[in-house]
């Protein structure tokens, strides 16, 4: 029994593998990788929660679960924008915590090989490519795909823990 979940398991990574949902930031693409994503939902109440980060947006109850949102476009130190009816937030699972990326909109599915994917380049800024796992080239675009993980430095994300109930 044990032996046929570890089976599944390693089939559903596989069919995953090289696999990004891609969404928009202003006039940036951005690609997170599939198997983090568990639900893209419309945007809902956010009920504000305080000495938060400006980027973290406060909290939504999804069918009874309570789960941080944080707002991507923020998050990126980009000027904010009013949300419209293309505005989205996208739900993941990172190292065991459920967060809500509120993103402009949200793409499409892509399949990128490794061998279309090269490191950013050092801008020795070290500020928005510390997100960036990668550069994603899909035909004459470029993606930029990003390390879930890193989305969420340390220091939030004990917080953000606490708040995902």
């Amino acid at each position: 029994m044990a032996e046929t979940i570890a089976v599944e398991q390693e089939f559903v990574e596989d069919t995953q593998k090289g696999r990004y949902l891609t969404f928009v930031i202003g006039k940036e693409v951005y690609g997170i990788e599939i198997k983090y994503v568990t639900e893209i939902i419309n945007m809902q109440k956010i009920t504000e929660v305080p000495e938060l980060p400006d980027y973290v947006k406060g909290i939504i109850n999804l069918r009874g679960k309570i789960i941080p949102v944080m707002d991507v476009r923020l998050r990126f130190r980009k000027e904010a924008k009013e949300y419209n009816d293309r505005t989205c937030i996208i739900v993941v699972d990172i190292e065991d915590i459920s967060v809500g990326l509120i993103v402009d909109s949200v793409s499409e599915v892509l399949t990128i090989s490794e061998d279309n994917i090269v490191p950013p380049p050092d801008t020795n800024t070290g500020f928005n490519n510390r997100y960036i796992k990668g550069i994603g080239k899909v035909g004459e675009d470029v993606k930029l795909l990003l390390d879930c993980g890193k989305l969420l430095t340390d220091e939030y994300c004990e917080s953000l823990a606490k708040l995902s109930l």
